[in-house]
């Protein structure tokens, strides 16, 4: 489903390194980690893993038994070290709080989630269904959040804050996708088959959105915060309230790289409201 769209991992890894180099000579305290995930590996992969396995490890299984693990996983399907450098970008490119893709991996647990969801999903199509359960609880566990390993996200994905989102199986997140805290996309009850929502490109989900069921939220859309959505949004529309209901065009055509979460639209009269919902 990613899109590499001229994203150049090896230049995302340098600028990687030479932050880190940065951090190194002013934060004395930071030279263990900052040495151990980033200054002694050499390729945006193996330093993925490593804070992967730092994070994760535990009883269960510990960062010597993770650690292979991972730097196989991620050796043998470079399209997760790919989209892990979309998001990086992307990150970069659309939060002001972050201006370094070093950051999101040592401290942003929206990207690390992320990761760790594209590992078990690749467990899971690859018939390993036990694996990608443990990872898939793994995250829950020490990030608060929950995607079923199989559901199908892309890349370019800004999980901003992260705690609380939740992704039921069935689901599917386009590339460019933005998505604030507590958001869910899940089912309506005990059916079977497709049952959880669509979320298409350049989309922005407030904080707080409720997706429930088969429904599609088309390109460029825009949700607000606290929102319940139970039926289809247009391309390019923006929806707020409970339940949902359509309060303009989006201003913006891709709301997602905008990330303005107020609702602001085309039309005119409609959704005036210039408070922030993020």
């Amino acid at each position: 489903m990613c899109e590499s769209r001229g994203i150049q991992v090896e230049k995302v890894w340098q600028e990687m390194e030479q932050e880190a180099a940065k951090i190194r000579s002013r934060e004395p305290g930071l030279k263990s980690l900052l040495d151990d995930v980033v200054l002694s590996r050499s390729s945006l992969g193996e330093a993925l893993a490593v804070r992967l396995a730092r994070k994760l490890a535990r009883e269960d299984m510990t960062r010597e038994e993770l650690s292979p693990l991972l730097f196989k996983v991620l050796e043998d399907h470079p399209w997760i070290v790919a989209s892990a450098a979309r998001d990086l970008t992307a990150i970069v490119e659309r939060d002001p709080a972050c201006d370094s893709p070093l950051h999101p991996l040592m401290f942003f647990k929206g990207f690390l989630a992320i990761s760790t969801y594209r590992i078990s999903h690749q467990f899971w199509i690859s018939g390993r269904c036990a694996m990608a359960y443990y990872f898939q609880s793994l995250a829950s566990e020490v990030f608060g959040v929950d995607i079923h390993p199989a559901a199908r996200i892309g890349c370019g994905i800004l999980l901003d804050h992260a705690t609380s989102f939740v992704v039921g199986e069935t689901a599917i997140i386009e590339d460019d996708v933005s998505i604030l805290h507590e958001v869910t996309l899940g089912g309506t009850g005990k059916e079977t088959g497709d049952r959880h929502p669509v979320v298409r490109s350049g989309v922005l989900l407030g904080a707080g959105a409720k997706i429930l069921g088969r429904v599609e939220i088309g390109e460029g859309a825009k949700v607000g915060a606290g929102s319940v959505v139970l039926a289809d949004v247009s391309p390019h529309t923006t929806v707020a309230g409970v339940p949902a209901v359509v309060v303009g065009r989006s201003a913006e055509e891709s709301p997602a790289l905008d990330m303005d979460q107020r609702l602001i639209c085309r039309a005119e009269g409609a959704c005036q409201s210039e408070t922030s919902q993020g």
